[in-house]
């Protein structure tokens, strides 16, 4: 007797969808640190900056000659002070970057956005 051949059918897989949880929290936002008086940024100048806000705007009016005394080939004091008493290691990496005082006043104002004030 003959064989019946019997036809085989595909079942189709499912697909995996993943599952996405909606968070409710809102993003947590850094508090902005302060520096104690012993802490304090002392520019060459003899302006005290104890937070971002104040270096921000100290960079605003501050003369070439004190930016240049605190910002050379090999250092970054700004930025080194951020990194240290503030520890904002994100704005410190940026800031090291600047060159100017308008454009160090540029990080100091797109970090401060991460901030509530």
């Amino acid at each position: 007797m003959p064989t019946k051949k019997v036809a085989s059918v595909a079942t189709p897989k499912k697909a995996v969808v993943p599952s996405v949880k909606k968070s409710t929290a809102k993003a947590r936002v850094p508090a902005l640190a302060y520096a104690s008086n012993e802490q304090s940024f002392w520019t060459a100048s003899g302006e005290i900056l104890n937070s971002l806000p104040s270096l921000r705007d100290a960079f605003a009016v501050m003369s070439k000659e004190t930016f240049s005394h605190h910002v050379g080939a090999r250092k970054h004091d700004f930025a080194t002070w951020v990194h240290d008493v503030l520890g904002d290691s994100a704005c410190a990496s940026d800031l090291r970057k600047a060159k100017t005082t308008a454009s160090a006043r540029a990080v100091i104002v797109r970090h401060l956005k991460r901030y509530e004030l």
